[in-house]
């Protein structure tokens, strides 16, 4: 780990006290217009915005009642509600609201990680995370990434991979 110290952010700490392997990137952040954090993580890293994940919360609608979950697609893309709201099988799904996701998961809109949440939420994983030998997810502030195996992701998440985003393209 380099960059931060030890102990740091709650998503650190998670991962340190699993024993879990991971690179600590930092970057300058100065502010992202239209809450497009990370596309500006991806090219402040330089690395190809399809190796960069955004931790989304969304709230499902299904047989649990309503349930907040975590998606974690590409930054290249979208999530698809439709899809994810399948993974889990749920019957409908909606974007959580911003001051919701904060509360719920004790991390600030544009650096919410999927690990160390104040409630470990039910998380699915777009599938394109297996194309790459690591990925990048928030590290739980803005201007901090953890890069991670796609197997992390889903093992220390118990994760449901699942076709849940969209390319541009695609919509």
């Amino acid at each position: 780990m380099a960059g931060v110290a030890k102990g740091g952010t709650p998503a650190i700490v998670a991962l340190e006290a699993a024993g879990a392997a991971f690179t600590v990137h930092e970057f300058e952040h100065h502010g992202s217009p239209a809450r497009q954090f990370g596309p500006v993580a991806a090219a402040a890293l330089g690395v190809d915005p399809e190796r960069v994940f955004k931790t989304l919360v969304v709230t499902l609608d299904g047989d649990r009642g309503a349930e907040q979950v975590v998606a974690i697609v590409p930054v290249s893309g979208q999530l698809s509600l439709r899809e994810l709201a399948g993974a889990f099988g749920a019957k409908r799904a909606e974007m959580c609201p911003p001051d919701v996701a904060q509360r719920i998961t004790g991390y600030v809109v544009g650096g919410i990680s999927p690990f160390g949440q104040k409630k470990q939420l039910r998380t699915a994983i777009d599938e394109t995370c297996i194309l790459f030998d690591t990925v990048f997810v928030s590290g739980g502030r803005r201007g901090l990434d953890l890069e991670v195996a796609p197997d992390v992701l889903v093992d220390l998440l118990g994760a449901v991979v699942a076709p849940i985003g969209t390319r541009d393209k695609e919509r």
